[in-house]
């Protein structure tokens, strides 16, 4: 019979960053540095393999035409995951040092907090272990034994292929409660496939199981409801939805499972793990190869194949596994992370957002300029976890080039500036919350689209073991976006009541600035910038002191944080 893994009834693990082991106990060293990961290795345990043996059929090689689009480019599955968020969630330092401030913040419920993030990061440890073995931790992590390696080797194959179509989109699989069965059969969207060198070659039997090819197998980890704690461990009352994307597409104009999808209805896949190449022509090939490196004679050439890039938004994380990888030892090459990472920035800047000038004029000293944004995804901009943001920079130069207004410029280290250059105070940890803006008159007020968390006392808060609800959440809603969908609640937005240009599909910004004496014509430039990790986080982060906290941060410190652009615009006015 299929099984489902008791929920763990507290708190929540994120499935794109809840936190690590703070209050866990991790092997000492002579330098202080707990990162010392294992090297991803070829092992199974609890019916659950890890992606080196997939890779002996499902990765390219140079002599089998398999697993290879139009242009002879390597589509493999296990090629393009390897460098992905999905391939390296438990050896994510940021998860782990957020993990580890949740649970120094709340050291008594230690074993809930662990357990219910593991199930999304490291889903094969979680789920790996036996009914009578003690709760898995982040220590397991640390060592390089069976648990260790199926843990490392994060959402990997033998998750997802093996997830059955049981309650999937219904509430009881959300916060990662799929089902997994325990006929070690491997589901994929293909009729009638050849099973025998699997069976041969893993013990695995494939099975058509068109599941895959739907939203909801990817909401069962990506809707996340949790139910904080006081300080003292005390149980919250209220629900708090910590992640909805997948809410968030359902209530959009990219909805499938509606009774009839409109013209731009695609799933997550369809835009995560695209069925086209990258010029956008269908995939059609063979699924796998021979362990010699040669083609499968009765293997037959199949459509759809996805490409298992599962593109987000986070540019940050893959360049410190790869810049740091003597310590965290991801199994990607440097050049699948920087594939990776050159993803992210093509899909942030070409399908993610557009901004448009909708009016500008000028009368006297006085320059009005009306900018558009338009959200282009399926979900709200940002989406899932809250640490991420959005936010418009905005210059003016007048006729020699001299900037004479500017709003929302930023540091090396990410961090919006003030008019005097200097990190404004919402930048800062206990700094004040910047409210939603329609409109920008001073160098000092800066347009951001973000989500910040309310405590039980209505208090910001930076931990989600803490959170009640929103004190803010302007993010950007999807396209086609209704209050009246049973979805709503739980994705409505916070704080921008009285904007009426703020809606389903995007926003509106007002700049209104004087110019003073300026000759014209002036030169107004706009640019839409995305962070994966917003400065003020980071900042409230750092006021927690684990080693994973302290890890990551020399890691941080040593990356680039310049913000990626998502869209620029320019214009002149007389």
């Amino acid at each position: 019979m299929p099984h489902r893994f008791p929920r763990a009834t507290l708190l929540a693990g994120i499935v794109v960053l809840v936190l690590a082991g703070g209050g866990v106990a991790i092997p000492d060293s002579d330098d202080g540095d707990p990162i010392r990961l294992a090297k991803q290795e070829d092992q199974e345990r609890g019916g659950f393999t890890t992606s080196p043996r997939c890779a002996r059929c499902h990765s390219n090689a140079d002599r089998a035409n398999a697993m290879r689009d139009a242009s002879n480019r390597d589509v493999a599955p296990f090629d393009l995951w390897q460098g992905t968020m999905m391939a390296n969630s438990a050896r994510d330092p940021l998860w782990r040092a957020f993990v580890s401030a949740e649970v120094a913040s709340t050291p008594s419920r230690a074993e809930a907090i662990q357990r219910k993030c593991l199930g999304c990061h490291a889903p094969m440890l979680e789920r790996g272990s036996a009914d009578d073995a003690p709760p898995p931790t982040l220590e397991a992590l640390y060592a390089e034994d069976a648990p260790a390696q199926v843990g490392l080797d994060g959402v990997s194959c033998t998750v997802c292929h093996q997830i059955t179509p049981e309650g999937l989109g219904e509430p009881e699989s959300f916060g990662g409660q799929f089902t997994i069965g325990d006929d070690a059969r491997i589901y994929g969207p293909h009729a009638r496939p050849f099973p025998m060198p699997m069976r041969h070659h893993t013990g695995y039997t494939p099975v058509e199981g068109r599941h895959v090819l739907r939203s909801s197998l990817c909401a069962s980890c990506h809707t996340l409801f949790t139910h904080g704690f006081a300080e003292d461990g005390t149980p919250g009352e209220a629900e708090f939805p910590e992640q909805t994307p997948y809410l968030e597409w359902r209530n959009s104009a990219f909805d499938q499972e509606r009774e009839a999808p409109g013209e731009d209805a695609a799933s997550c896949q369809d835009c995560h793990a695209p069925t086209d190449d990258v010029d956008g022509l269908p995939i059609e090939t063979r699924i796998a190869r021979n362990p010699g490196g040669r083609d499968f004679g009765r293997v037959e050439q199949r459509r759809p194949f996805g490409r298992h890039i599962f593109v987000g938004g986070n540019t940050l994380v893959p360049a410190i596994l790869r810049d740091h990888r003597d310590e965290l030892r991801p199994q990607a090459s440097d050049a699948a992370l920087d594939a990776t990472i050159a993803r992210t920035k093509e899909q942030l800047r070409e399908r993610t957002a557009t901004l448009a000038i909708a009016e500008t004029s000028r009368e006297g000293e006085a320059l009005r300029v009306r900018l558009r944004i338009e959200n282009r995804a399926g979900h709200k901009l940002p989406t899932g976890i809250p640490v991420r943001r959005v936010w418009l920079r905005v210059r003016v130069r007048d006729a020699g080039g001299e900037t004479i207004f500017a709003s929302g410029e930023h540091d090396a280290a990410g961090r919006i500036l003030g008019a005097d250059g200097t990190p404004t105070p919402s930048e800062l940890a206990g700094g004040p919350i910047e409210p939603h803006r329609d409109r920008i008159g001073s160098p000092d007020e800066v347009v951001r689209w973000e989500s910040i968390m309310a405590d039980a006392e209505g208090r910001p808060t930076f931990l989600l073991m803490r959170a009640t609800g929103w004190i803010k959440d302007d993010r950007l809603l999807p396209r086609g976006w209704s209050a009246d969908h049973p979805d709503a609640a739980a994705t409505a937005p916070v704080g921008t009541d009285g904007d009426p240009t703020f809606g389903p599909g995007g926003d509106e910004v007002l700049i209104e600035v004087g110019t003073g004496a300026s000759k014209g014509p002036l030169t107004v430039e706009a640019t839409l910038l995305y962070q994966t990790l917003s400065a003020r986080w980071a900042a409230e982060l750092f006021t927690h002191d684990t080693r994973e906290i302290r890890a990551f941060r020399r890691y941080w410190e040593e990356s680039d944080r310049t913000p990626t652009v998502i869209d620029e615009v320019s214009t002149t006015v007389p």
